[in-house]
């Protein structure tokens, strides 16, 4: 194993527990207590997968994540203390691709770190591709015809979604796992708004609609019947 995990943590206990843990599997570990060295780090070492608080000295996590997520689509995993809901919804809407939140179990942080860089190294290709629309893994933008679309950090996890699963039906479940890392439950609407925003940027050309919905069940890309 040789991927390289950057720990952004001010806290020196969890800094060097993780180091410690990281480094017992096999991760190479590099580590920094605030947010202007670990992004040095992350330009300089080009991790593989960062792990980043979110309240650090000088400029928090937040701020952080959103200077990391344009340089480059590494996979970012949030470990907080905070834990409100809507706390969740903002690092994940901004650029998160998992959230944990402290105190955490060694066990699961360890599981979604390995779910992180395997849904990272199966997807190796820079572009999908289904109908008249591209997804452009670097940029992460989407092409329909002529147009480039930009898409949110969840807007663009959602349509890759699709994307990687073309005329398959999605089921609200598999979905939240996939996009959120967890279940909103059956009452959120929440995969409904982001829906209808990803349909209105990939339609708003007078393009024909890729995402159906199927009642009671889910969503499924398809062409058009």
């Amino acid at each position: 194993m040789d991927e390289r995990i950057l720990v952004i943590e001010d806290d020196e206990k969890i800094l060097h527990l993780l180091r410690r843990i990281l480094a017992f599997e096999g991760y190479e570990v590099y580590t920094a207590a605030e947010g202007i060295s670990g992004l040095a780090l992350a330009r300089e070492r080009k991790p593989d997968l960062v792990i980043l608080d979110w309240m650090l000295p000088g400029i928090d996590g937040l701020e952080v994540g959103l200077r990391l997520r344009k340089m480059s689509s590494v996979p970012i995993l949030m470990l907080t203390a905070k834990d409100q809901v809507e706390d969740r919804v903002e690092g994940l809407d901004a650029f998160a691709d998992d959230y944990m939140v402290k105190p955490f179990a060694v066990g699961e942080l360890l599981a979604r770190i390995r779910a992180l860089l395997r849904r990272t190294s199966d997807d190796r290709a820079k572009e999908l591709s289904f109908a008249d629309l591209t997804l452009d893994r670097n940029t992460r933008k989407a092409i329909r015809g002529d147009r480039v679309i930009e898409l949110t950090a969840k807007e663009y996890d959602l349509l890759e979604l699709f994307m990687r699963h073309p005329q398959q039906v999605l089921t609200r479940k598999k979905i939240f796992e996939s996009v959120w890392n967890y279940d909103f439950g059956g009452e959120s609407n929440v995969l409904d708004v982001y829906i209808r925003y990803l349909r209105q940027k990939l339609e708003e050309g007078g393009e024909e609609r890729l995402i159906f919905t199927v009642r009671s069940v889910g969503y499924v890309m398809r062409k058009p019947d």
